[in-house]
């Protein structure tokens, strides 16, 4: 009997070819729904802390996905290396529902924590699991591409999901804002089924090795490296907390900081290629640069709007406008270079992207050191989400580009790590200085000097990025 044999994609496919339309559309919406529940969150958290009495746990609401979400990318990279992305992608989801049930579900804000540290999990390793996805099911050349759309699909929820989280809670009840994902979350993941079912890991973890008995099975050793990365996630993941949480020590805050620091930078090591933080050309630097743009960006974004109601009385709705132009031109840049491919070389579109966003962070500076207009700061954040769409799908690209196929889940790991640990220490810490500095102008002097550091460091690694083949 004849099989029949599917016709090859054409080179000339797109994202939306009948081939890849069903996960494409799976993915963006998965990633979609973890960017819409996030910003949500952040929206109803005030009325939720306030009706369950936890304003002492709220800061950890919000850390404490952050700190999980490390470990679940560790261990999805891990697994995704060796039996492929299949069964991470569908454990992080169901991780990720289950997180969403215990908080739509919460009586307590302990109970509501609880279910945002399982959410958490369950969302740092759907990131990875995705990442290999690509990896996997994608053509390098619709690399560019599929990066882009996910950043669209990230970006857009800062557009829409405040409002709505917060009509959601006006007109029915806050634990809707968690339980209403839910059914959309599995229809999402059932779209990339066909996609993933075959994909398997590498194909140098699939043949037998004679086992000797002076030394380790191959698998054996991979595992006991796979619970040691775990061992350091989850060391990283404390640290996280525990920088997080010496903000409300009123003494020994300071001890507890920089004890958090030095721990979290001994724990990343081992979850990162080695030379990450010593800015080794090639991959460590583009893991580091992830990092240090996600700390400049991120560390900033959050005090912008602060800045533009403290000294400019401009109404918080107003001020949120700054970050949705920033969110519009992130989804913009991301979309040309998308459409650009390879005549946008890499490293270049990682260079131009870092220094917009430093560009950016120095004129909020400015502004507060010389009183400069409002308007000043708020465009300048339009070209700081421009940088970051130029900059962030490319790294990514870079990253699967250096990669083989051993080593796609922990690259995408690391990858995701730094972006993470990045944008929570740096908020952190800019915590710290502002509660620091006396008066208003000296505290987001002091932030803004933080993150402009970042955003050097920055554009000082990125020319230290390596070519992807493509770009020869």
């Amino acid at each position: 009997m004849s099989r029949t044999v599917p016709a090859p994609v054409p080179e000339s496919a797109g994202l939306f070819h009948r081939s890849y339309l069903l996960v494409t559309l799976g993915a963006c919406a998965l990633v979609f729904l973890a960017a819409f529940e996030s910003m949500a969150v952040t929206t109803i958290m005030p009325l939720v802390s306030r009706e369950l009495g936890g304003a002492a746990l709220y800061a950890l609401a919000f850390a404490g996905p952050l700190a999980t979400g490390v470990i679940g990318m560790v261990a999805a990279g891990n697994w995704s290396d060796r039996h492929g992305p299949a069964g991470p992608l569908f454990a992080s989801v169901a991780l990720f529902v289950l997180g969403l049930v215990i908080a739509g579900t919460a009586g307590s804000m302990a109970a509501l924590v609880a279910g945002r540290l399982v959410q958490g999990l369950g969302g740092g390793a759907m990131t990875v699991s995705l990442y290999v996805v690509v990896a996997r099911v994608y053509p390098q050349v619709l690399h560019p591409k599929i990066f882009a759309a996910f950043s669209a699909a990230w970006v857009i929820p800062s557009l829409v999901g405040p409002f709505a989280a917060g009509l959601v809670a006006q007109l029915a009840s806050w634990h809707w804002v968690f339980l209403g994902v839910v059914g959309l979350v599995v229809p999402a993941l059932l779209m990339i089924v066909p996609a993933v079912r075959g994909l398997r890991g590498s194909p140098e973890r699939k043949s037998p090795e004679r086992k000797s008995p002076e030394r380790k099975s191959p698998e054996r050793t991979r595992n006991g490296e796979g619970y040691v990365r775990l061992a350091w996630a989850a060391l990283a993941a404390l640290a996280v907390l525990g920088l997080n949480l010496s903000v409300e020590l009123p003494a020994g805050g300071g001890v507890l900081a920089a004890g958090s620091v030095a721990v979290a930078l001994v724990a990343v090591r081992p979850l990162v290629p080695r030379g990450t933080l010593m800015a080794r050309r090639g991959l460590p630097s583009v893991i580091l640069t992830r990092g240090l743009a996600s700390a400049a960006f991120f560390g900033t974004e959050v005090y912008l709007p602060y800045l533009l109601v403290e000294r400019y009385m401009f109404s918080p709705t107003f001020a949120g406008l700054t970050l949705t132009a920033g969110a519009l031109a992130w989804a913009a840049a991301s979309g040309v270079q998308g459409r650009l491919g390879p005549r946008l070389m890499d490293r270049r579109a990682v260079r131009t992207g870092a220094g917009m966003v430093l560009g950016a962070v120095v004129l909020a500076l400015v502004t507060t050191v010389l009183g400069w207009p409002a308007a000043v700061p708020i465009a300048g954040w339009v070209f700081a989400g421009g940088g970051m769409g130029l900059m962030y799908p490319r790294l990514s690209v870079m990253t699967l580009a250096l990669s083989t196929k051993d080593t796609e889940g922990f690259n995408s790991s690391a990858m995701s790590i730094s972006d993470s640990l990045g944008g929570a220490l740096a908020l952190a810490a800019t915590a710290i200085v502002f509660a620091a500095y006396p008066g208003t102008a000296g505290s987001f002097a002091g932030v803004f000097t933080l993150t402009a550091a970042l955003g050097v460091a920055a554009l000082v690694v990125a020319p230290r990025v390596a070519r992807a083949p493509r770009e020869g």
